[in-house]
């Protein structure tokens, strides 16, 4: 459950972080850029908040895999079914195998 947890959160980040980002330079609510002696242009603005938004969801992403790798690799266990179907399916032969050119084959 902590896996599917982790996943919720990060995805809400990658919507929720650009969308604030964007949404706090069109609206003012970083007054250290937008008033003052560097008074950005709209275009400098909006050039400015995309790049911010690319950039943390970025992060976000890195914050993930981190958090992912830090996982005890012990600690999950593959189903035995599963591992026994794969085997099995690995181990077919390949003339087992019947494609679309092989009835083709037989008509001429």
């Amino acid at each position: 459950m902590e896996v599917v947890s982790k996943f919720f959160i990060a995805s809400m980040l990658m919507w929720l972080a650009p969308i604030a980002i964007i949404y706090g330079f069109n609206h003012n609510l970083f007054p250290e850029c937008a008033t003052g002696s560097t008074q950005l242009s709209s275009e400098s603005t909006t050039l400015w908040s995309g790049l911010l938004a690319v950039i943390s969801v970025n992060v976000v992403i890195v914050f993930y895999i981190y958090s992912a790798m830090k996982e005890p690799s012990d600690k999950h266990k593959p189903d035995a079914k599963f591992l026994a179907d794969a085997k099995a399916s690995i181990n077919q032969p390949a003339s087992a195998e019947v494609g679309p050119s092989s009835d083709r084959d037989k008509q001429e």
